[in-house]
């Protein structure tokens, strides 16, 4: 349970006072006034907690997704080195049929890289989602946010974010890793077949047939990591108030967490192209060169050039493409419980305990 003023369990709405046609504004002591929330208080508010927060958003994911791709990296790096056997032996033997030995043995033999790379991703995925509902909590009450504190929060509430991230992603994706399971051998037996085995077709029906299922699903838990970070519920409790404060509304969920998606991933690119043109203006010169000079090192370090300032575009725009719809649906979390539990009476009182801005 939360010990934070404002964010513990639900209480009965109660209406606010007025008189006559005039009633005093909502209060509004941090990103979002404390009402019910309209698309453009929602898109707006996570705009300005990024906005106002952006040191230790920024440092947080950096340093995790840095983490994240070195460990990656040296995985692929330590499995490249037994990989060539294996590999040559299903994929380099023109009209002869993989052995079923030498499928098992580069399935086996990748499997765990693969399990490394999973649990990599997911704890990184976990940090993360623990983040923005840490960082909205205070930005709702108008209070300020440091990197130390958004880390030791993170880190307490993480077990319980992992745990909504496995459980969600066991309900969305068990299925098609089950179907993906039974169908990959037959696929990789006829990788010289003329025509493609019944295995795709089965798979790719799998797969439209399940992504409504899957959307469903999705928005229906989308709030549970919030749920589980404000009012620290175990990741079942967790689900189970994500799929009540969602009903009623999950048209209206699915609608803004779409369009947080779509706005994060336009801002994204716009943060890319910069570096992407920097990039192709320094392999250009190498190019030119290249046909007179005949030094091949001139061509290495324009490409090298290329490769950097793509990496660093790519990095820089995904903090606000990871970031972005993080922080729309832990405000469509305080939303909701505006909506339906009065939320908005406790927040005020909790911002004007001292500690607020």
């Amino acid at each position: 349970m939360s010990h934070q003023p404002g964010w513990g369990q639900p209480h009965p709405q109660q209406p606010a006072p007025h008189w006559g046609a005039w009633a005093p504004p909502p209060p509004q002591p941090g990103v979002i006034p404390l009402r019910p929330l309209q698309l453009g208080d929602v898109l707006g508010g996570a705009l300005t907690a990024f906005r106002r927060h952006w040191k230790p958003l920024t440092g947080i994911i950096l340093l995790v997704q840095g983490v994240g791709i070195l460990l990656v990296a040296a995985a692929i790096g330590l499995a490249a080195f037994g990989l060539d056997s294996r590999f040559a032996a299903v994929f380099e033997r023109p009209g002869e049929p993989p052995a079923s030995g030498d499928v098992a043995s580069l399935f086996l033999y990748l499997t765990p890289v693969l399990v490394l790379t999973v649990v990599i991703l997911v704890l990184g995925a976990g940090m993360l989602t623990a983040l923005c509902p840490a960082v909205i909590q205070e930005a709702v009450l108008g209070r300020p946010v440091t990197f130390g504190a958004m880390w030791r929060r993170c880190w307490s509430r993480m077990p319980s974010v992992l745990g909504v991230l496995l459980c969600v992603g066991l309900l969305t994706g068990g299925p098609l890793l089950v179907l993906y399971a039974a169908c990959f051998p037959s696929i990789v037996m006829s990788v010289h077949d003329a025509s493609p085995p019944a295995a795709v077709f089965v798979l790719l029906l799998g797969v439209l047939l399940w992504m409504p299922v899957m959307l469903w699903l999705g928005i229906r838990y989308s709030l549970a990591p919030a749920v589980a970070v404000c009012e620290g519920l175990g990741p079942v409790a967790a689900m189970r108030r994500s799929a009540h404060l969602v009903s009623g509304g999950w048209w209206r969920t699915v609608g803004i967490a779409g369009l947080a998606y779509l706005l994060a991933s336009v801002v994204g690119y716009v943060i890319q192209m910069p570096f992407v043109f920097l990039g192709v203006f320094s392999l250009i010169p190498a190019l030119l060169t290249l046909g007179d000079t005949n030094d091949p090192g001139t061509l290495l370090l324009g490409i090298v050039g290329y490769v950097v300032c793509m990496l660093l575009g790519s990095v820089l725009g995904s903090v606000f493409q990871v970031g972005y719809p993080q922080l729309v649906l832990s405000l469509l979390y305080v939303d909701q419980r505006i909506r339906k539990e009065g939320l908005a009476e406790s927040l005020a009182l909790a911002a004007s305990l001292p500690g607020g801005r």
